[in-house]
């Protein structure tokens, strides 16, 4: 009798063991994921703010803006942006109304016709805004201007390839430690 309750103890420590060792698995994924889901939410209009605030920073700093240039240049370059933003997004909201797999030619003409006419659009806003911003800051600073906002741009997009790489070495490190613990587990 003492032997079958040996065993029994044995295979409940074994199970529990086992147990144990699924629950560290499970907290080693999920507190991660419910960290990242939280953080990308809470963080998304915050991480908006902070990248809109380095953009001013970076801009007022290479145009050299004054004061009295910031306060009468900002709100109209906004004001572009925002133009600017709604061109950009009209052409993407087409774009996703399109099956470009399965359109037909003449939504295909449609579709290119719409592009050419926010281009046009873009050039027209661009000359508009480029003349209401002159007024403000010198033609050397509008120059500065494309020259940052292209600047910024490429920060961003390497800014945000970075944290790719940062997030492919993570996760290679965390399969890793789920493979050891794995490993661990069946020895």
């Amino acid at each position: 009798m003492n032997f079958w309750m040996n065993m029994k103890l044995k295979c409940n420590i074994s199970n529990n063991e086992n147990y144990k060792i699924m629950n560290r698995k499970l907290i080693f994924i999920i507190v991660p994921l419910m960290f990242l889901v939280h953080f990308s939410f809470g963080q998304n209009k915050e991480a908006r703010q902070r990248i809109e605030s380095a953009r001013i920073a970076l801009i007022t700093e290479r145009l050299g803006l004054t004061p009295e240039q910031a306060e009468k240049f900002w709100p109209v370059y906004n004001e572009y942006n925002i133009q600017r933003k709604n061109l950009v997004q009209e052409m993407q909201n087409a774009r996703k109304n399109v099956d470009m797999n399965n359109m037909s030619e003449e939504q295909g003409k449609e579709l290119m016709n719409l592009g050419l006419d926010i281009k046009e659009r873009q050039l027209q806003l661009e000359k508009t805004y480029s003349g209401r911003l002159t007024e403000v800051i010198s033609t050397k600073q509008m120059l500065s201007l494309r020259k940052a906002e292209e600047d910024f741009r490429k920060m961003i997009i390497q800014r945000l390839e970075e944290r790719k790489r940062q997030m492919m070495r993570r996760d290679q490190m965390i399969n890793r430690r789920e493979q050891l613990m794995k490993d661990k587990g069946n020895n």
